[in-house]
C-alpha cells in the first residue's frame, strides 16, 4: 500500500527529530570535554601557585599546560556555539515538518469526507433512480 503525503511527512519528523537528538548528545559531549578541561587548568594553576618545591620546579610546564588547555577550551567553546546553532536549526525543521504533516493529514481527511458524502449522495441517486419517477 502507498504511503499518503503526511504518513511519509511524519516518517520525515521522526528522522528529523533524531538528528535533533543526535545534536543535542554532541552538544553534551562537548561540555563535558570544556568541564575536564576546566578541572585541569583549575589543577595546573594549583600547582603554579603552590609553595611545593616540586611544583615550583615544573612551573614553565604547568604555564605551557594552561596555555595549551586555555587554546583548547576556546576551541570547544566555538564548537559549542556551533552545535546549539545546529540544535536549534535541527529542532526548527522538525518543527516545520511536523506542521507540514498536520495540514497534509487534515487535507487527507477532509477528502475521504467528500469522498464518503459523494458515496452517500450516488447511493441516493440510484436509490431513487430504482424507484422510478414520482
Amino acid at each position: 500500500m502507498a504511503q499518503t503525503r503526511s504518513e511519509k511527512l511524519k516518517r520525515l519528523v521522526k528522522v528529523q527529530r533524531h538528528l535533533e537528538h543526535m545534536a543535542e548528545y554532541e552538544l553534551a559531549a562537548t561540555a563535558r570535554a570544556r568541564a575536564e578541561i576546566d578541572e585541569s587548568m583549575s589543577a595546573a594553576v594549583n600547582a603554579i601557585g603552590s609553595l611545593d618545591t616540586v611544583h615550583q620546579l615544573f612551573a614553565s610546564i604547568y604555564s605551557g599546560q594552561i596555555s595549551r588547555l586555555t587554546a583548547k577550551d576556546q576551541h570547544l567553546s566555538t564548537m559549542q556555539q556551533i552545535q546549539e546553532q545546529k540544535i536549534l536549526r535541527e529542532r526548527a525543521k522538525a518543527d516545520r515538518l511536523a506542521e507540514q504533516a498536520k495540514d497534509a493529514r487534515e487535507v487527507e481527511d477532509r477528502e475521504a469526507e467528500e469522498k464518503t458524502i459523494y458515496e452517500l449522495l450516488d447511493q441516493q441517486f440510484a436509490l431513487s433512480a430504482r424507484r422510478g419517477p414520482l
